[in-house]
């Protein structure tokens, strides 16, 4: 249980320092985007949200691919089975259960869930301060409070 718990952690972590990296990027570039683009903020917005949207998805792809590779090296799962379904299904928390992974291996399922919903959020809260930024930015705080 313990090699489960430190693979699981290190994919974890590589996945976070990505995150880490992409998320402070794509923070900065929107801003000096929506910034640049302050005489048209209504058709600049729809740009940089797509823009931040596909960078974000990118990077869950690729940290998915990451999984897959663990599961693929580490043969988690039968050798007929494609690691990068298995990988989108415990990432995304979706849990077909129509494979099930090696006994010795078993944590790394749930562990690709923890880490997926850790970073789907942080990804919901990088896009809301970009829409945040640009938002007050071009002096648009949203609908007024009833």
């Amino acid at each position: 249980m313990l090699g489960q718990l430190l693979v699981g952690i290190f994919i974890s972590l590589c996945n976070i320092a990505a995150h880490a990296v992409v998320m402070t990027t794509v923070v900065r570039t929107a801003r000096g985007a929506t910034a640049w683009a302050h005489d048209r903020p209504r058709s600049w917005l729809p740009i940089v949200m797509v823009a931040t949207a596909t960078v974000l998805l990118a990077t869950h792809v690729a940290e998915v691919f990451l999984w897959a590779a663990t599961y693929a090296v580490l043969q988690v799962i039968p050798v007929e089975t494609e690691a990068i379904y298995f990988a989108f299904v415990n990432y995304t928390t979706l849990g077909y259960g129509d494979i099930l992974p090696a006994a010795e291996w078993r944590l790394l399922g749930p562990m690709a869930a923890m880490n997926g919903i850790l970073l789907f959020g942080w990804s919901t809260a990088v896009i809301f301060e970009v829409l945040r930024h640009a938002m007050l930015l071009h002096g648009q705080t949203g609908p007024e409070p009833r």
